[in-house]
């Protein structure tokens, strides 16, 4: 695990983590140990072995392995994160991943995090995309909430930060699964291309990547609103939040401002 970007109490030991949630978490420790527990059923070896839970902690294993978040991202190393992806959508049949609670940052609540936060985004640039962000998400939230109801049902690891994808040399493992719950393929993989990690430090080509997934027309359409809206939402985190703002480099929210205003012209 990547201490610089957790938010959470992290303990590393020479076999194990011991990861402590905050207090006032709301079942974080819950779907972390869900999410570990299912893919240590259905994919062993892709994301660290659940070994112990109690008192708002877990302690799982340790896995090998450098952080992507902030390298560069080759071809031999998309690849290695593209089948990880892969066999994450893949491990839980679908039947068993419609039974699981959603997962955070869902469309409703990303929705409403964009709305209670427009006021306070800052810049001229970060207005300009705002206001023709929400008049599109005005007319795209029923048909994205559609998606979400009609779309195959995975596990979703509800997090596309490049700090939880862990490279050793030949595959990447994958980490921090507190907000995971149930989703779609087309929602997670926006999420990990429109995440900040992926663009502003590392440069991830959006286009190549995402053509290594073989997604059907209707999914295709569904990854661009989702896209959309995911690159909304960092608008609002990056210029109206100065903790988030203060930890990436500077300009971010300018660039996202135009990265936001591009999705909204076209597929990117």
């Amino acid at each position: 695990m990547a201490q610089r970007w957790t938010t959470h109490g992290v303990e590393l030991r020479p076999d194990s983590v011991h990861k402590r949630f905050r207090p006032d978490s709301d079942g974080d420790p819950e779907r972390e140990w869900r999410a570990l527990t299912l893919l240590d059923r259905h994919a062993p070896g892709l994301a660290p072995r659940p070994l112990a839970r109690a008192d708002g902690a877990v302690t799982m294993s340790r896995l090998p392995g450098t952080v992507l978040r902030g390298t560069e991202l080759t071809d031999d190393r998309l690849a290695a994160l593209a089948r990880a992806l892969h066999r994450l959508h893949g491990a839980v049949p679908a039947a068993e991943a419609a039974r699981l609670p959603r997962r955070r940052w869902d469309v409703g609540e990303s929705a409403a995090a964009v709305r209670a936060r427009a006021g306070a985004v800052r810049g001229a640039a970060a207005r300009r995309a705002l206001t023709a962000g929400l008049r599109w998400l005005d007319g795209a939230q029923d048909g994205l909430c559609a998606g979400e109801s009609s779309s195959v049902p995975v596990l979703g690891q509800a997090d596309g930060n490049l700090a939880n994808a862990l490279w050793d040399g030949a595959d990447v493992r994958l980490v921090d699964f507190e907000d995971s719950g149930r989703s779609d393929r087309p929602y997670e993989l926006a999420e990990t291309v429109e995440h900040v990690s992926a663009w502003a430090e590392g440069g991830l080509d959006a286009g190549a990547f995402l053509a290594r997934f073989g997604l059907s027309p209707a999914e295709r359409l569904r990854l661009l609103e989702c896209r959309r809206l995911f690159a909304l939402l960092w608008l609002v985190f990056l210029t109206a939040d100065a903790s988030t703002a203060a930890r990436n480099p500077p300009g971010t929210g300018e660039r996202q401002a135009l990265r936001l205003l591009d999705l909204l012209d076209g597929p990117g």
